[in-house]
């Protein structure tokens, strides 16, 4: 007599959508928003169409679900209120734990025209926290204004760079595009001296 075969687990909804946001994170990392399907994610998830579409709408539905966790765990990981010394090492080491997301967040969604928004989002709201930790630094004016949109910016290249050329040592790359914004502050420095 054949025995019962045991029943699938049935996994708790957040689990589900946590999983199929990972998957989708990977897939979409992997070949591009255009490139890559619902199968595709589907496939990446071991799911069928019927799980994913109970848990999301439409490939867009699900990006946008995708880059607002990124959003969400990069701010959670970094802090999302002022910069300080520790700033940088905090910004590597969560690019370094979750690497697509951060290449989603910074490569990807700005090649989408429709997520534009979630990517002017976050450079307005790091060129906002910058403004703040350069109040003391820069006189208020032009050069701090391209200070604040500057570095940011070059910090989440050189972020992107620091995960394409295999992540070498944390701390010396920290302590390296620490000294880079320091120096940019300084340019920004002695513009906000000089008369225009």
């Amino acid at each position: 007599m054949p025995k019962n075969p045991t029943p699938a687990r049935r996994m708790p909804r957040a689990e589900r959508r946590e999983q199929i946001l990972a998957a989708a994170t990977r897939a979409v990392a992997r070949n591009g928003f255009s490139a890559t399907g619902l199968d595709d994610i589907a496939a990446e998830a071991g799911i069928t169409h019927v799980i994913l579409y109970r848990h999301f709408a439409s490939k867009a539905d699900l990006y946008g679900a995708v880059l607002e966790r990124a959003y969400t765990r990069l701010g959670d990981a970094v802090g999302t209120e002022n910069i300080d010394g520790t700033s940088i090492s905090a910004l590597l080491a969560a690019a370094a734990a979750d690497p697509e997301a951060f290449r989603l967040l910074f490569r990807h969604a700005v090649r989408e025209p429709e997520f534009r928004e979630v990517t002017d989002l976050v450079r307005s709201y790091s060129t906002l926290l910058a403004q703040r930790y350069l109040t003391t630094a820069i006189a208020d004016g032009p050069w701090q204004d391209w200070a604040a949109q500057v570095i940011p910016a070059f910090i989440l290249d050189a972020v992107i760079a620091w995960l394409d050329v295999g992540q070498p040592d944390l701390d010396d790359a920290a302590a390296r595009i620490s000294r880079a914004a320091l120096a940019l502050i300084e340019v920004a420095q002695s513009g906000a001296t000089q008369k225009d």
